[in-house]
């Protein structure tokens, strides 16, 4: 006998998480009041992530192996191929849910009648009972939906002080396969700002959950890998092929332009940083003629101006 559809599943990239998958397994599988599947995409990891959540019951949670190493967009890829859920939630392998977050989002988002739900994120340093959360009450009171305008926008670098960029969306499986939705596997980070806005631009409609659901976790002696220039042309390339497949409206295309030169700024900033470090006084000269505002970003010690416009960007390890 077929098995019944379940209410969700949750798509796990995880590479060389044998420390954490079993947590964020668990904590997928505890939700209330929804039927969960789990899938972790194993992305060819050197260590035991892949035995660990082998050994869960394969009923409930399925493990697909990649055949190479293809990044969280390529392993967010196979998780999605794998999935049979109504709904799509994202898990990153060293974080957790708490237990009634996807019954609260599935509520509010077929009470709206919304393809794509978001919510609150609590902050958790491991080792410290106190948590605290990430967006203020008073920030998402102005945002009951988000549309494709305020996405970008709050990911528009040295301009916000907060992104939407960290929220987890859980997403109608159906809305996701009729525009063919997938991560660009080309991107190793900035691939859920992308995979966020195209649903968007499709048409998706985002409501928020203002209820914390999600835990971001930061591990005791986890190294955060800062922003480089590489990942800044990436990120400007993925944007530039973003505007050719979709069509934005006015206020978007308003966002998206300061978002591209925000982009632009950066990489002149960190190119002008790079050839003040290898003591190449006539390039830095010329990177900022080209771009006077590398130089008023130096104003600002350099390791601060980094935190300030890309803590959003930086990627845990």
């Amino acid at each position: 006998m077929t098995a019944p559809q379940p209410d969700v599943t949750f798509v796990i990239a995880a590479y060389n998480a044998e420390a954490t998958i079993a947590r964020a397994v668990e904590s997928a599988l505890a939700q209330q009041d929804v039927s969960v599947e789990v899938i972790v995409a194993d992305d060819r990891s050197s260590d035991a992530t892949a035995k660990v959540a082998q050994a869960f019951p394969q009923d409930l949670v399925r493990v697909v192996t990649l055949p190479k190493n293809s990044g969280p967009g390529g392993a967010r890829n196979a998780g999605l191929a794998a999935a049979h859920g109504r709904w799509i939630a994202v898990l990153d392998s060293d974080d957790t849910v708490h237990p009634h977050r996807l019954a609260r989002m599935i509520a509010r988002a077929e009470a709206t009648g919304a393809e794509i739900v978001v919510d609150n994120l609590d902050v958790a340093r491991d080792g410290e009972a106190v948590r605290t959360t990430m967006f203020p009450k008073t920030l998402l009171a102005r945002f009951p939906e988000i549309t494709l305008a305020d996405f970008i926008a709050s990911n528009v670098m040295f301009e916000t002080t907060f992104s939407f960029g960290y929220m987890k969306p859980v997403f109608q499986r159906r809305f996701l396969e009729e525009h063919r939705l997938r991560y660009d596997e080309a991107l190793r980070i900035g691939e859920d700002y992308i995979f966020l806005a195209s649903a968007l631009a499709k048409g998706g409609r985002c409501v928020v959950e203002p209820t914390a659901g999600y835990v971001y976790h930061i591990r005791d002696g986890s190294i955060s890998r800062v922003l480089e220039l590489g990942h800044v042309k990436a990120m400007l390339k993925a944007d530039t092929n973003f505007l050719r497949d979709h069509h934005l409206d006015a206020p978007a295309y308003a966002a998206q332009a300061r978002r591209t030169r925000s982009l632009q700024q950066a990489a002149s900033f960190l190119t002008l940083v790079d050839h003040l470090k290898a003591r190449a006084p006539l390039r830095a000269i010329a990177t900022a003629l080209r771009d006077p505002v590398a130089l008023r970003h130096l104003k600002m010690p350099i390791a601060a101006r980094l935190r300030r416009f890309a803590p959003q960007l930086q990627l845990k390890a």
